[in-house]
């Protein structure tokens, strides 16, 4: 099935939001694992969940934007979302904290 390019930006910008999410739901399991220590088995669990559920998240996203078809640009939309969240959302919220930390 060949996709029109309206299509597939749309498909490409989905992947950047689930790149987001992905990124965003292991950042709140990395702020619990410093608020409530761990021990590995525990930790490797949370771990296994996680990437469990992102497979099938993932899964079903591909199956739903491009009919299960992989396609490049979706991987790379993907790692992206998960890099612009990053770099861009949790390096201003750093800065915000140590500002804040500064008023104190």
């Amino acid at each position: 099935m060949i996709l029109g390019i309206g299509k597939e930006l749309s498909v490409f910008l989905q992947a950047v939001l689930a790149g987001n999410l992905i990124y965003l739901v292991y950042s709140v399991i990395r702020v619990m694992r410093r608020l409530w220590k761990h021990n590995l088995f525990f930790v490797s669990l949370e771990d296994l969940i996680f990437w469990i559920g992102t497979g099938i998240y993932l899964f079903v996203r591909i199956y739903q934007t491009s009919d299960g078809i992989i396609r490049w640009y979706f991987v790379i939309g993907v790692l992206l979302g998960g890099i612009v969240t990053h770099f861009i959302i949790f390096q201003i919220s750093k800065k915000y904290i140590a500002k804040r930390r500064k008023k104190e």
